[in-house]
């Protein structure tokens, strides 16, 4: 096949790609949407970490609470967090709270039950040493119980963000303003295809280096707090 036989706009030339990513590095609109959709997704994945491994705590601790929440929690779970923007933007609104809604649904799951597994896997391990050392239920759960379920979690969280960073940009290519979502959108309806490779490049290059950091941060931390 000769060079230049599939049309531009199905398959721009690798040139074209490079000048379009120069062009919007120097303008600045790559940078604008990067950072719109870096808040979104950090924000919705500090929400749901927080929100998951919570709950993970206090379920791991009460089976009362954990048989009360089971039916809510894993109805939520099996449910498309795409197909609820329609309900979203109905109760939340266009701007930034829809977007918020979708990455911490997207990354709850992952992240509460990586957490409750490994904290259930080694409280198991762990009661024959709590009784040696004559530790209380609080000093179990605090200095052995939760180091010894730290690497778990941390998967979890690394889980978490991959789910959350995808689920993101495929809500800002039906809802959002800014973002690489949307930028990946416009472009497209315009066919500036050069634009949407650049799009998709930059989402694979800051997914793949965030796993790296917090796989990193997983395998830095992991063997001080293990037990």
């Amino acid at each position: 096949m000769k060079y230049g036989a599939i049309s531009p706009i199905l398959l721009p030339s690798p040139e074209s790609v490079v000048m379009t990513c120069k062009e919007l590095c120097y303008s600045g609109e790559l940078a604008e949407h990067i950072i719109s959709s870096g808040k979104r997704t950090l924000s919705g994945f500090a929400l749901s970490g927080l929100t998951g491994i919570s709950l993970a705590l206090i379920f791991s601790q009460s089976p009362v609470a954990k048989n009360l929440g089971y039916f809510v929690v894993e109805a939520a779970r099996v449910t498309p967090p795409l197909a609820l923007i329609p309900l979203l933007i109905l109760w939340l609104g266009i701007e930034e709270a829809p977007k918020i809604a979708i990455v911490f649904l997207s990354s709850f799951f992952p992240i509460y039950l990586n957490s409750l597994t490994a904290i259930e896997s080694v409280e198991l391990k762990l009661k024959e040493v709590a009784k040696t050392l004559h530790f209380s239920s609080w000093e179990t759960f605090r200095l052995l119980t939760i180091p010894a379920a730290l690497p778990g979690i941390l998967t979890g969280l690394r889980v978490g963000f991959g789910y959350s960073w995808r689920a993101l940009v495929g809500a800002e290519l039906i809802a959002a303003s800014s973002g690489l979502g949307f930028m990946i959108s416009e472009a497209s309806e315009f066919s500036k295809t050069s634009v949407v490779f650049v799009g998709i490049f930059s989402i694979i290059v800051i997914g793949v280096c965030m796993d790296r950091l917090l796989s990193w941060a997983i395998n830095r931390y992991a063997k001080f707090f293990s037990v």
